[in-house]
């Protein structure tokens, strides 16, 4: 089986520095990840007609999004359940299984009578973006399988301490995207929401090759091996319980996102407040991302039976300090208004609509690095239930949160997200807490093996 400088002799405590090592290539993935939209907006921005085709990428990116969520969390599947020849085939099965239903659902949503129900009835888009997007949406049909597919072959990289090669591909998506956005502006007229699609598709398609051309000797060597590891889940109905919380997961996470959209819209100030808020979220992103990375570490490296758990605790607690200070030391220093203005764009009114709204979310990023921990835990010991059942009580408290900041006490939209996405995370962090405590009043002996 392929080996590593992470592996460790059974027994021997990591250090930090091995935990920082593996994590911070999956932290500078989900850094470029979250850079991708932003950055295919900004070639699309720059073309004839801009706002119709900035409006129908949005539309059809957002549908895209909504629609791939299900497979969202098949990394962290693959690094938890592929130890062996036979969990890899069912959890590939179950993968192309998953990824033909997505695919489906695409294609339904791309069929003209569907799509202007969606776009026209439902969002109230004009007939023109409703068709731009309409196209932009059928080019983005195979995006989310082709998704699915990388993410399940980054899983198995995960679980062998190859994470650089996850941060590899992600690097190839970009110059893959860079390389067609270029050709295809400087060769075709094409509306920028068609180029936009086009684009991020031909990104994720060379992502998902080189991920599994990585990953090909992993792959020989599990397909090699006839021994068959301790809790392998080898069934479609065992896999589909492992697996369907964690969906189910990414589809209520997914929802937060227009249900805060919801909230700035009826709150004070509406227009600015929706006019900051992707600039708010992409800045606290930048922070956020490592945090977002660490489950997989927690999964990777806590142990089959959460033997380093402590270890991989205290540095992950270490990291979440950190990045609050980041952001801190940028939302209470002149830095705040060089990105607001200067790097964002924003003008001087609106970049100091921003200032209360992001000092609220400081907490934010260190908050997102206990969510991961905690969520590892409950992964690892196969109860995946648990990890839904806190996503849920985050978008019940930031619902509640939103309902009384903008509709009980009207303050401003902006800050009355802020403080919901604040509340949420708390609320989540604090399930999971007592989850645990209760878990080991019950268990005292320790983590329950698998």
């Amino acid at each position: 089986m392929t080996t590593s400088a992470t592996t460790r002799e059974p027994g021997a405590k990591l250090r930090p520095a091995d935990i920082i090592l593996f994590w911070f290539p999956l932290a500078a993935t989900w850094l470029m990840m979250g850079l991708e939209l932003p950055y295919v907006a900004a070639i699309v921005a720059r073309m004839p007609q801009a706002a119709y085709s900035l409006a129908a990428f949005g539309v059809a990116t957002s549908l895209a999004w909504l629609i791939e969520s299900p497979i969202m969390m098949l990394l962290s599947a693959a690094t938890a359940l592929v130890r062996d020849r036979a969990s890899y085939l069912a959890l590939r099965r179950f993968t192309f299984i998953l990824n033909g239903v997505v695919t489906l659902g695409m294609m339904l949503l791309a069929v003209p009578p569907v799509f202007r129900f969606v776009g026209e009835t439902l969002m109230g888009l004009p007939v023109e973006i409703s068709e731009m997007a309409r196209a932009s949406t059928f080019i983005l049909v195979f995006w989310p399988a082709a998704i699915g597919y990388r993410r399940f072959y980054q899983g198995i990289l995960v679980r062998h301490h190859m994470t650089r090669r996850v941060a590899y591909g992600t690097a190839i998506r970009l110059v893959t995207m860079s390389l067609t956005g270029a050709l295809l502006l400087f060769t075709t007229e094409l509306p920028g929401a068609i180029l936009g699609a086009l684009t991020l598709l031909a990104g994720v398609l060379a992502e998902a090759v080189a991920s599994r051309w990585m990953a090909r000797n992993i792959v020989r060597a599990l397909m090699e091996s006839d021994q068959v590891a301790e809790g392998t889940l080898l069934t479609l109905p065992a896999i589909s319980r492992f697996y369907f919380p964690l969906a189910l997961t990414s589809i209520i996470a997914m929802a937060m996102g227009p249900l805060v959209t919801f909230g700035l819209a009826h709150g004070r100030a509406p227009i600015e407040s929706l006019a900051v808020w992707p600039v708010l979220q992409s800045m606290v992103f930048l922070f956020r991302s490592g945090g977002i990375a660490f489950q997989e570490v927690g999964i990777a490296l806590s142990g089959a039976h959460r033997e380093h758990e402590r270890e991989v605790r205290s540095t992950g607690m270490m990291l979440a300090g950190a990045a609050s200070l980041a952001l801190a030391l940028v939302a209470f220093t002149p830095l705040e208004a060089v990105w607001f203005q200067r790097v964002s764009g924003l003008s001087e009114r609106l970049a100091d609509f921003a200032v209360w709204p992001v000092r609220l979310m400081i907490l934010v990023p260190a908050l997102d690095f206990m969510l991961s921990i905690q969520r590892s835990r409950w992964i690892i010991d196969h109860r995946t239930s648990m990890v839904t059942a806190a996503t849920t009580v985050e978008a019940v408290a930031l619902a509640a949160t939103l309902l009384i900041m903008v509709g009980g006490l009207d303050v401003l939209g902006a800050v009355g997200g802020a403080a919901a996405m604040l509340a949420g995370r708390l609320a989540a962090n604090g399930f999971l807490l007592v989850q645990s405590w209760r878990e080991e009043k019950r268990n005292p002996r320790g983590p329950v093996a698998l």
